[in-house]
């Protein structure tokens, strides 16, 4: 057995879940007697927590007490200030049932799982839906590369802690759809911001500007227009050997108002011409210096290259009776990746839109809404896989190097993989007395996959073909709002997930083609759940839910080829697990802490003559627990944070474990402003794994070669500055 130097026990975890409780308890209690204190107590804090809106369940902003869904609306930098936007895990701190984890490794994005959906994938997110302003980043065949999301211009961001394919269709065991923030109300707003620790170095500009109205004589055209625009630049060293990153972000937007109407116009791009890939380490080598890289990476140069735009147009039309919303969007993406046993190279054009309209009618004897929606998308991509001959600097050329010094070898694979996804919803919601909220939808996916070979030889025959997926996912849901600021939910919900492109073509017998044998996995889960808001101070959230998932999709290493990944089917897996949550504001001082509970296991699974039935689901850790914890004064603020984790299996065996951790984390700054008040100055300094502990928040699944740990960030003191006017 390998594993991890331990760091936590679970005694230590069951303890952190312990302080979890009893800090919520005492929370509550405290906002349940400010609840009927004066409102004079009121007047002392700084903020208070007002209720909030979601959007994420594909309707016009709804109370969340009026939803059968575990859902979470956080807002960045509002109870904990000076975040530095570098990773989706700054902004998702606190969210139940939601694990992104960091791999200190700017080649590969964060691995970020709902409920355990995702935990496979070895690079972007997989099983997870994520959005932009509703609109999709994830592509049709269920893969969403995040490195192009630009964090600093997101203002909010809504999540569904749940399978979600009634609404979202293909890969929804959760949806996480992040909102461009509002410009400020100002003609024109300026912000500049300064990053600088652990071997990176950030600089950011953010332009702003709102108009209230334009008018054409008397009658007004235009209303509400505005627009952002952000440019980020991320470069250095990195924290490990082998991670430099050079990344340049640009996002804008624009929109406005002509009558009913709403436009908005969206552009990205994103360039990292160097990203290289420290890869996972070996248990010895977490415990002596998780800086260390897999030194394979550094002989065959392994890196990535990245170029992507997308434009995105987007319009909606209507009341809260009846309204149209409608979107379209179109991209370009290019990669250059060398990998250990390969070097792949893909030009990819993606498009698509969504259709979506609602009905409310309030003359029946129960109040209904009818929504109704198609979603098409279609992913095009021109894939080349050659040989890596980085190590073969000498000797005589060969049928796979023969060029020798030169990178690039034979060509292996050269094929056009396209992708089309079509998705049709309906959804009805009723309002039975008793403030009693009734929904059911049914949605019906079809996922074509092609691929055209264009590499055939005498002795590599034509491995075109086609597969096309398709499901049904129907949905029930009842939400009782017992009392304004309180409601009980029950659901019953489905969710279907293909195999990504990338793995339906990545075969562990070397073919080309698609994999025939591969299938996608399909879920059922039974959900209920209690949220509550308590006299404005105090927000509480407590879910639990049971998912059987058949034919779970689980990755593995292909024996002999490193780094590469292949996919099979597990007979079924059960998924049980309990989410909970507090989040205070009390006068000075914001408190939030979250619990998640999972037990998930294979039920059936076998492969060769070896059962994995009973064995926990590898990469997903049994508790989780973070707190945090903000004080303000006088401009001034300090906040700490800790994530608290049980150990990680990291095969199917669960043979090989990464040990649970407790990482801390600490910050503070000072909001202040000088020249006439139009210049604000907010400097900020923290310090990162305070403790300098050596841990594995990742763990690639089934790896070969014992490198299964992923670390996590050593101590790393940073410091920011953040320039504003207006």
């Amino acid at each position: 057995m390998h594993s991890a130097r331990v760091q936590t026990s679970p005694r230590f975890l069951f303890g952190a879940a312990a302080i979890c409780v009893a800090l919520s308890a005492t929370i509550v209690s405290v906002g349940a007697a400010q609840a009927t204190s004066s409102q004079t107590a009121d007047s002392t804090a700084k903020t208070v927590l007002r209720p909030v809106s979601v959007t994420v369940t594909r309707d016009a902003a709804r109370s969340p007490f009026e939803l059968p869904f575990a859902t979470t609306r956080a807002t960045p930098d509002a109870q904990r200030p000076g975040q530095r936007r570098l990773s989706v895990s700054d902004l998702l701190l606190g969210v139940p049932g939601v694990v992104v984890q960091e791999r200190a490794n700017p080649s590969q994005d964060p691995r970020m799982t709902v409920r355990g959906f995702g935990a496979r994938s070895a690079f972007g997110v997989r099983g997870v839906r994520v959005l932009r302003d509703g609109v999709p980043l994830s592509l049709p065949d269920g893969q969403t590369p995040i490195d192009w999301l630009e964090l600093e211009s997101v203002g909010s961001l809504d999540v569904v802690r749940g399978t979600a394919a009634a609404l979202y269709g293909n890969a929804a065991g959760g949806v996480v759809d992040f909102h461009s923030r509002a410009p400020l109300a100002s003609p024109l707003a300026v912000d500049a911001r300064w990053w600088n620790g652990g071997g990176l170095s950030r600089t950011t500009a953010t332009i702003t500007s709102a108009q209230a109205s334009l008018h054409d004589g008397a009658a007004p055209l235009l209303h509400d227009a505005g627009m952002l625009m952000t440019g980020t630049r991320t470069r250095g060293p990195g924290p490990r050997q082998w991670s430099t990153l050079d990344a340049q972000h640009a996002f804008a937007r624009a929109f406005t108002n002509i009558g009913r109407t709403r436009v908005e116009v969206q552009g990205t791009y994103y360039d990292t011409p160097r990203a290289e890939n420290s890869g996972a380490i070996t248990a010895a080598e977490l415990a002596s210096d998780p800086r260390l890289p897999d030194s394979l990476n550094i002989t065959k140069r392994s890196r990535k290259a990245v170029q992507h735009r997308q434009v995105t147009l987007i319009a909606s039309h209507g009341t809260d009776a009846a309204s149209v919303d409608a979107s379209i969007f179109t991209g370009t993406r290019s990669l250059d990746n060398p990998l250990p046993f390969a070097i792949v190279a893909v030009g990819r054009a993606v498009s698509g839109g969504s259709l979506r309209g609602t009905l409310r009618e309030t003359r029946t004897p129960w109040p209904l809404r009818f929504t109704a929606g198609v979603d098409a998308q279609r992913q095009d991509d021109a894939r080349l896989n050659f040989e890596n001959c980085a190590d073969v600097v000498s000797g005589a050329p060969t049928t796979k190097c023969p060029a020798i010094g030169t990178e690039r070898g034979a060509i292996r694979l050269d094929q056009r993989e396209v992708v089309r996804g079509l998705g049709a919803f309906a959804r009805v919601e009723a309002e039975a007395p008793g403030h009693v909220f009734v929904s059911a939808a049914a949605r019906r996916d079809q996922v074509k996959f092609a691929v055209t070979d264009h590499f055939i030889t005498t002795s590599n025959a034509d491995d075109s073909g086609n597969r096309t997926l398709a499901s049904t996912t129907p949905m029930l849901g009842i939400a009782w709002r017992a009392r304004p600021a309180t409601s009980v939910f029950v659901n019953w919900t489905s969710a279907f997930e293909t195999p990504t492109i990338t793995e339906l073509t990545n075969q562990d017998n070397g073919a080309a083609g698609l994999n025939s044998s591969l299938n996608p996995q399909t879920t059922r889960t039974v959900e209920a759940g209690v949220q509550s808001l308590i006299g404005s101070r105090v927000r509480v959230d407590l879910a639990s839910f049971r998912a059987v998932v058949h034919d779970e999709l689980v990755p593995f290493d292909v024996p002999g080829q490193a780094g590469r990944r292949a996919f099979r089917n597990a007979g079924q897996t059960t998924r049980t697990g309990i989410e909970s949550s507090v989040l205070a504001s009390l006068p000075l001082v914001d408190v939030g802490a979250s619990y998640t509970y999972s037990h998930f296991r294979f039920d059936r699974y076998i492969v060769g003559t070896t059962s994995y039935a009973g064995n926990p689901i590898p990469g997903i850790p049994n508790q989780m627990a973070q707190l945090w914890s903000t004080v303000r004064s006088h401009g001034g603020f300090a906040t700490i944070e800790t994530t608290m984790s049980s150990r990680v299996t990291a095969d199917d065996a669960a043979l090989i474990t990464a040990a649970g951790f407790a990482v801390w984390s600490v910050r503070g700054g000072y909001s202040g402003s000088a020249w006439m008040q139009r210049l604000g100055v907010e400097p900020t300094a923290g310090v990162d794994n305070v403790f300098d502990r050596h841990y594995a928040p990742s763990v690639v699944i089934n790896a070969t070669r014992n490198r299964y740990f992923e670390p996590g960030l050593m101590r790393r003191v940073w410091v920011s500055v953040k320039v504003s006017g207006r």
